[in-house]
């Protein structure tokens, strides 16, 4: 064996010295990973079996917190997977605490309680699947009543007696509830929400009769105690019939108004008063009518009834005569012995006699109806009340402007509505309503004036504001027309006034330029040197040049004149 070992070692040794470094660096790495393997599958196969608590992984973080809290404090060992799984040691391990967290309440919103049944072993007795379906049943029905909107929670308790051979021996299933109702809630009066509940109960759980189903509140009241809610039923139905009422009575009003106000306008007719007395009462009618029976009916688009209508018809008739004629016949007694007749009626033995006897019997038949019929509710009595304002018209004087009172309001007239308005308002009122006079019905409609102060003291005001708007702004145009004629009758005077100005000093320049030239031609007739500038030549030439013009055009030149004085 020794040698066996000696020659394999020598046979690695020279297999590993004719290796490259690659091939050395591969078979190291080989051999490591399958150390590291097997070390990993020793590990894995060495750690315990981990048992499931609940089926679905818990993914609100305060659920999780408040589980592992309360594993923590019953001293449960766990581990919480990556996918937010918690799991225990054994099957023992993970019943205890589905029990805790059932019996606390801490069974996650949306797990079914179903699922329960989805993690057993082969050690499961049939009492912990009896009592895993009471829970998972209870955990059910509490689902179902919280969801209610009027039910923030629920504490259900179900006993499930175990099973007899014999039936007087079978104790029966009971159900208490206690509910507690969310802020504003009525299912502590309303009885049909409590009758869903208890059928809901009724229904989920089997063997579950009314008798033995308890729900209270928080206070500890029972609400299903249907018994001694008489008082409750009757109230409730009260309430049904006054709403029927008011149904009713608002009914008749928006109709009845909105023909009113659409005659009259809304503002005459504000309001109207109806009351209906109902009897709510279930009344059963039965009537035995007996009417004509009609032989030949009307013929149809005939101008006249020639309709054959007789009381009754013959069904059957027995008819007898019996006529009898002869003495009489008085007996006597036994032979030898007299009789015991009296001696009137022996006078009258031997006479003659006659009698005829006539009878008649006739069946007759005759209509007849039955009438059976349940009336409610039925309506007693109506009244109906509106008030109708009259028309108000303001007062115009003979300009056709507005009549104003000392105080300063304007002159208004109230015109009534005429009485046969009124009737045919009331008319109008009886027939939307159906009026019956036998029935005691009664229609008021009154024409009471409106206290209209308020309005026509807002209308007065506004009137007042437009008026004196108006006058502002004619005095404003006035006043805007006086300043433009101010402004042309100064821009026109001033004009004048420099077109004076102008005249005189043009007038005096040319008598200052005429003496200057009458001088200057003295000097030159005296031989007498005169200097003269610049501009005087100019002017001088420019007067020779306009009057040598002016005499070989004089129209050009008159023309010329009538454009500057246009202008100016």
């Amino acid at each position: 064996m020794n040698d066996w070992l000696k020659k394999l070692t020598e046979q690695v040794r020279a297999m590993w010295a004719k290796w490259t470094i690659a091939q050395k660096l591969i078979l190291t790495g080989i051999v490591l990973a399958a150390v590291i393997a097997v070390v990993v599958l020793l590990r894995v196969s060495a750690a315990p079996t981990m048992v499931k608590i609940l089926g679905s992984p818990i993914r609100s973080d305060d659920e999780m917190q408040l589980i592992t809290n309360k594993l923590d404090e019953r001293g449960i060992a766990y581990t919480v997977g990556d996918n937010k799984i918690i799991y225990v040691k054994d099957e023992k391990t993970a019943m205890r605490a589905r029990g805790i967290l059932i019996r606390d309440d801490l069974i996650p919103k949306g797990t079914n309680p179903w699922s329960i049944f989805d993690m057993q072993s082969w050690t499961t007795t049939d009492f912990e699947r009896n009592v895993n379906l009471r829970r998972a049943i209870v955990a059910q029905v509490t689902r179902h009543i919280e969801a209610l909107d009027d039910v923030d929670k629920a504490d259900v308790n179900i006993v499930m007696p175990e099973k007899q051979l014999f039936q007087e021996d079978q104790k029966p299933v009971t159900a208490s509830v206690i509910l507690y109702p969310k802020p504003g809630s009525d299912i502590t009066t309303n009885r049909k929400k409590i009758e869903g509940i208890q059928k809901l109960l009724k229904f989920a759980v089997e063997g579950l009769t009314d008798d033995n189903i308890v729900i209270t509140d928080q206070n500890g009241v029972i609400l299903n105690d249907f018994s001694n809610m008489a008082g409750f039923d009757r109230l409730q139905q009260t309430k049904q019939e006054q709403k029927l009422i008011m149904d009713l009575e608002a009914q008749y009003r928006a109709k009845v108004l909105t023909a009113l106000q659409q005659i009259y306008t809304p503002d005459r007719v504000r309001d109207l008063n109806i009351k209906i007395d109902m009897d709510m009462s279930k009344k059963n009618v039965k009537t035995q009518e007996y009417f004509p029976v009609t032989i030949k009916p009307r013929t149809p688009h005939s101008p006249y009834d020639d309709s054959v209508v007789v009381p009754s018809i013959t069904r059957s008739k027995v008819e007898t005569t019996t006529e009898w004629q002869g003495t009489g016949f008085n007996p006597e007694g036994p032979a030898g012995t007299e009789g015991q007749t009296p001696p009137a009626y022996k006078d009258l033995q031997n006479s003659q006699g006659k009698m005829t006897q006539h009878s008649l019997t006739q069946n007759n038949e005759i209509n007849v109806r039955n009438i059976d019929e349940v009336t409610s509710p039925s309506i007693q009595r109506i009244t109906v009340s509106v008030n109708i304002d009259g028309q108000w018209q303001e007062k115009y004087d003979p300009k056709g402007r507005l009549v104003m009172l000392p105080q300063g309001g304007i002159d208004r007239q109230y015109i009534p509505i005429p009485p046969d308005q009124l009737k045919e308002a009331q008319a109008l009122i009886e027939d939307a309503v159906g009026y019956d006079a036998d029935r005691g019905d009664s229609v008021t409609v009154q024409n009471i004036p409106f206290d209209r102060t308020a309005q026509f003291s807002a209308e007065d005001q506004q009137y007042l504001r437009k008026v004196q708007l108006n006058q502002i702004i004619l005095y404003s145009l006035i006043g805007l027309a006086v300043l433009m004629i101010a402004f042309i009758v100064f821009r026109v005077v001033s004009r004048e006034l420099e077109r004076r100005r102008r005249i005189m000093e043009e007038k005096r320049a040319i008598e200052q330029s005429m003496l200057r030239e009458n001088a200057i031609r003295q000097a030159e007739e005296q031989n007498i040197e005169v200097s003269m500038s610049v501009e005087e030549r100019k002017r001088l030439e420019l007067q020779e040049h306009a009057i040598n013009m002016a005499k070989e055009h004089p129209e050009d030149v008159a023309q010329l004149i009538r454009t500057w004085i246009r202008e100016e």
